[in-house]
């Protein structure tokens, strides 16, 4: 008799125990679900140059649905990294009645191979610009990092001479070619690429710069030297009336 009475009880607050968590569950699900806590307010943060006012009031007349406690915030975040220029987004519930929505927007460094833009990270995204970019050109989208790499270091170094890179090229085995903005080609091979611009730089103004304009190319592979090319020279050379080259050293 002791034993029946004991296990009614024990079953008697076992159901009173899952009468209780219901009626808490029932109750905050009504609470949320209530119109008494709307958002009233939504605070875009950050340096936007891209990002227009028509796009984000249309993303919140899109998916700003529910209250406080039921925004979707994923949903909104995502349908924010959807916009070309945005890089990263955060979005949080500031109480009562706020959401906060802070973007960070691409800053545009180079053109990737005419089909997107690379950013000063390094990373390859997709938009468009009508900005004067160089342009960067690698195997894949992971080498747009290395590439924008160099490009400062190379940046840096011919920076004296008035002549910054315009394109930058990648190949898949790895060697480097820069074009500059006075329309010079440089072959830098795979191997001590920065010692080799630095040498070039340094001895610029007193020798490739004192050569005719029409100098478009020069190799900069030679260990002690260099060799430039002259267009009307190869052109000579293809239809047989003249076989000279330049060197320096």
């Amino acid at each position: 008799m002791w034993d029946k009475t004991l296990l009614t009880l024990r079953i008697a607050h076992l159901l009173f125990a899952l009468a209780a968590v219901m009626m808490l569950y029932a109750g905050f699900f009504l609470v949320i679900n209530l119109p008494v806590f709307p958002l009233r307010k939504i605070d875009v943060n950050g340096h936007l140059d891209h990002v227009n006012r028509e796009q984000v009031k249309l993303i919140v007349q899109q998916e700003m649905k529910g209250n406080f406690f039921t925004l979707d915030i994923k949903r909104i975040r995502g349908s924010f990294e959807k916009l070309p220029w945005v890089r990263t987004v955060n979005v949080r519930r500031r109480w009562p009645d706020r959401l906060e929505v802070a973007l960070e927007e691409h800053q545009a460094l180079a053109r990737w191979g005419g089909i997107g833009l690379v950013n000063t990270r390094g990373e390859v995204f997709q938009a468009a610009s009508d900005g004067d970019l160089p342009e960067f050109i690698g195997p894949t989208p992971e080498s747009a990092k290395d590439i924008t790499e160099h490009y400062g270091l190379f940046k840096a170094t011919l920076a004296p001479l008035g002549l910054p890179p315009v394109q930058m090229v990648l190949s898949p085995r790895r060697a480097w070619q820069v074009r500059l903005k006075n329309g010079l080609t440089l072959e830098l091979g795979r191997e001590e690429v920065e010692a080799r611009m630095s040498r070039f730089a340094e001895v610029y103004d007193r020798t490739v710069a004192k050569l005719p304009a029409s100098v478009n190319y020069v190799d900069l592979r030679y260990p002690n030297g260099f060799a430039v090319r002259y267009p009307e020279l190869a052109t000579r050379k293809a239809t047989g009336t003249n076989k000279q080259g330049a060197k320096h050293g």
